[in-house]
């Protein structure tokens, strides 16, 4: 399986390269952006080891489709599409650099993501899990479709929320590969 290029109308979805290991490691070194994601803010040495288990084992392996997120030419942000356990099929993940916000990136993302997941991989649902405190981002799946399903309640104490989107709710066919 090799991860396709996907193409918004201003954003350009690749494959990493190993000369993206800056980028993504200061994407996700930054504590705005990563505490909405999994554990949040991890060591930096951390980071370089999950972009480099990017390339040994994601791509390697062909286990899921992981892209750099770029704007005319400028990394901005991480986007993937995964098999999940913790929702019982396939979740869609994605973090925009805070440089990035409020331009309606992360909508292109989170369409393109979908309609992927739907169109090309031929789901019947995607899902993704949003901390119940990330208001943006509950609200922009929800303007594209995506409706609360369920609630898991983390480790932590914090919860999580479970959304859904569905092929019969309509994919609109953003992010085909070209």
């Amino acid at each position: 399986m090799t991860t396709p290029a996907l193409h918004t109308a201003r954003l350009h979805l690749a494959p990493y390269t190993p000369g993206d290991e800056e980028d993504f490691v200061a994407l996700f070194q930054d504590p705005l952006v990563s505490r909405w994601m999994g554990e949040g803010t991890q060591s930096e040495a951390e980071d370089r080891a999950l972009f480099g288990r990017v390339f040994s084992k994601v791509y390697a392996q062909g286990l899921f489709d992981v892209w750099a997120v770029r704007h005319e030419g400028r990394f901005v942000g991480h986007a993937e599409i995964k098999p999940s356990t913790d929702v019982g099929g396939h979740e869609i993940v994605y973090a925009l650099a805070a440089t990035a916000w409020g331009q309606g990136f992360g909508t292109e993302i989170a369409q393109a993501l979908t309609g992927y997941g739907l169109d090309m991989l031929g789901l019947t649902e995607v899902h993704a899990t949003v901390a119940a405190d990330n208001a943006a981002s509950l609200a922009l799946l929800g303007r594209i479709g995506f409706r609360h399903v369920r609630d898991r309640v983390e480790d932590d104490g914090s919860t999580t929320r479970v959304l859904t989107r569905s092929a019969a709710s309509g994919a609109d066919g953003a992010g085909q590969p070209r």
